[in-house]
């Protein structure tokens, strides 16, 4: 397909392209070129094949670099392995999954594994890629594991396929000849899609490197430019008031606070694409907050139903091609694809033998005058289980604060939630922050938010 002179090539097509010299990625190293891709991607291609290690980890800070480990994976059969983090003690405690870890300069290599380099520059002869059969090829990602052991995530190339080629349905032709700037990591599934894969498919140029404070994506923005960002970036640009034109947004990873949609729009001339997913789903649903109730709407070719607790059951050919694939998340649709989200049932605990909604109990302590935004999570204190609230405070909450003292602020807050909440369901205990701890892809890292009442 074709999008204003732009050629959209699937993943399993994508080497057997004529690009000559479009351009791949740009960085302060210069713009790389397709020529220079498939060189670099075909001298990587032949190493591969004669490794005889099968499961590859695929680490790299650079997206460019890890672009071309990832081609080179597909053509040379091997079982790619996704680490959501690259730190050293979380790639050691992955090491048992693979047998090669295949990586850039700025990762650490393992003591007890062997590591291969990725570098750019290669001028090996062209290795002829044949058409890669995108049922067979086996990626398996790991979430990021903020709390717990990292859960492994199986996929097919071909899952990838299905979805990459969903996103250019919906947006492509928003977007042609854009250049894509990103907040997140590709080593997760939204920022692989987003970032890499998606714009590899349709010929838009990505950068190799992340940004990472709100003014580099203020100096970056012009109207040629579409960003993949996520709550936790977007929302702390409240102190960028320079207005400056973005061709697209995209934010994944969490909800977006409607007053952060509205500012992005102030700034941008362009309100936030919500994306709806996880990284066993990946994308289902998407929305533009127009109000802060705007239900999503259901990507092409999913098919959904509810169970009996009203949560989303899901089956699409990029989700679960065999079966339905069933989620927590409880909603009410509104219209044949619409539906608005009401929250996850797995986020309901029992507190003293009762029922304890997580997220009804932030919806509360949310809707107080004091707060502008919460996490609520469940606490052992001496023999019992309490509920224990980081809360960001608005500047009338602030200043109540200073009025009253920490003390007679927490009793106040108690006795307004008793306005909603049974006394078990009341937090206990209380923390005020500036920011609720996140993670690059807009996650909760809920060992932060222990370590604040420990």
């Amino acid at each position: 397909m074709t999008y204003r002179g732009t050629a959209f090539s699937s993943l399993s097509h994508l080497l057997l392209e004529k690009r000559e010299n479009t351009v791949v990625a740009f960085g302060s190293e210069g713009d790389i070129t397709w020529a220079q891709f498939v060189a670099d991607v075909s001298h990587y291609t032949q190493l591969l094949h004669q490794t005889p290690q099968q499961n590859v980890a695929l680490c790299a800070r650079d997206s460019y670099l890890f672009t071309v480990g990832l081609l080179a994976l597909f053509h040379a059969g091997k079982t790619i392995i996704l680490p959501g983090n690259y730190q050293p003690g979380a790639l050691e405690e992955l090491s048992s999954q693979f047998d090669l870890l295949l990586c850039d300069d700025a990762i650490t290599p393992l003591r007890n594994t062997v590591t291969q380099l990725i570098t750019t520059g290669h001028n090996s002869s062209p290795f002829v890629f044949a058409a890669l059969s995108p049922e067979s090829i086996r990626l398996i990602l790991f979430t990021s594991g903020s709390s717990g052991t990292p859960k492994a995530i199986h996929k097919t190339l071909d899952q990838l396929s299905v979805e990459v080629e969903i996103l250019q349905s919906l947006w492509g032709e928003q977007i042609p000849h854009s250049r894509i700037e990103s907040t997140v990591s590709h080593q997760h599934i939204y920022g692989l899609l987003f970032r890499v894969l998606w714009p590899l498919c349709a010929g838009n140029p990505f950068a190799r490197h992340s940004l990472e404070f709100p003014e580099q994506i203020t100096h970056h923005a012009n109207q040629d430019t579409v960003l993949v960002s996520s709550p936790a970036l977007l929302k702390r640009l409240t102190e960028e008031h320079k207005p400056t034109k973005l061709r697209c947004i995209f934010s994944s990873g969490g909800p977006l606070p409607f007053a952060a949609a509205n500012h992005a729009e102030e700034l941008f001339s362009y309100r936030p694409i919500e994306v709806f997913g996880s990284t066993e789903t990946g994308g289902i649903a998407y929305r533009q907050q127009m109000t802060e109730q705007t239900p999503w709407s259901l990507f092409p070719k999913v098919e959904v139903e509810l169970n009996h607790e009203n949560c989303l059951r899901l089956r699409s050919a990029h989700i679960d091609p065999t079966g339905w694939y069933q989620t927590a998340d409880e909603c009410e649709f509104v219209s044949e694809n619409q539906f608005v989200l009401k929250g996850r049932t797995d986020r309901i605990i029992k507190v003293e033998e009762k029922r304890v909604s997580l997220v009804e109990v932030e919806k509360r302590v949310d809707q107080l005058d004091y707060v502008q935004e919460c996490a609520v999570i469940p606490m052992q204190q001496a023999e019992r289980l309490i509920l224990a609230t980081a809360i960001v405070l608005t500047e009338s909450g602030k200043t109540k604060l200073a009025e009253l003292g920490k003390g007679k602020f927490w009793l106040l807050l108690r006795n307004e939630l008793r306005r909603w909440l049974e006394p078990i369901a009341v937090p206990r205990s209380f923390r005020v922050v500036k920011e609720i701890p996140l993670n690059s892809q807009g996650k909760r890292q809920v060992a932060e938010l222990e370590k604040l009442f420990q």
